[in-house]
């Protein structure tokens, strides 16, 4: 089963499109930064009328949607990736998934706080953007120090890894 996180500054929509996805769970929507701190978790089983009519094909009782499950994730802010906010934590969920859904708020609400008290979309893009690269380079980092080690000692694999690392690390940096 494919996992998706649900990612954006705090405050965003995040738990709010996640309980729209997801009937049978309710995630806390409140006014503040950082309701969420533990991820809430949840499937949607993908319904597909092909997956019916090849179970009339094949003449089975049983059929088994694909599902998919989204992680709504603790608000991320400026300097995550140094640890600011929830960032380690935040950042550890963020690896646990296969894809992101990156929720932007693009609507002015006096009555709904943002952490940056105004709301540029662009400018948010960019710090959730800048933040996962920078986790990304600190993680690579230390792959690039493990697997040097081995590559030292004429590890075929580990000189071939180190160079699509080296590749990796140039690109996000």
């Amino acid at each position: 089963m494919y996992r998706a996180g649900i990612v954006g500054l705090p405050n965003v929509g995040k738990s709010s499109l996640f309980n729209a996805l997801i009937k049978n769970h309710h995630a806390e929507v409140q006014n503040y930064p950082f309701c969420t701190i533990d991820p809430n978790v949840g499937i949607v089983n993908l319904q597909d009328e092909r997956l019916e009519k090849l179970a009339k094909i094949v003449k089975t009782n049983k059929i088994v949607p694909a599902a998919f499950e989204f992680v709504d994730i603790a608000g991320l802010v400026k300097g995550a990736s140094q640890g600011e906010g929830l960032g380690n934590k935040f950042l550890s969920h963020v690896r646990e998934v296969d894809a992101l859904v990156h929720v932007v708020r693009c609507f002015n609400d006096p009555n709904i706080t943002h952490v940056a008290s105004s709301i540029d979309p662009l400018r948010d893009i960019e710090i959730i953007n800048t933040e996962l690269i920078l986790s990304d380079l600190q993680s690579i980092e230390r792959k690039i120090d493990s697997v040097a080690k081995l590559a030292k000692g004429n590890d075929k694999q580990s000189k071939y890894e180190l160079a699509i690392l080296e590749k990796i690390y140039k690109t996000l940096n």
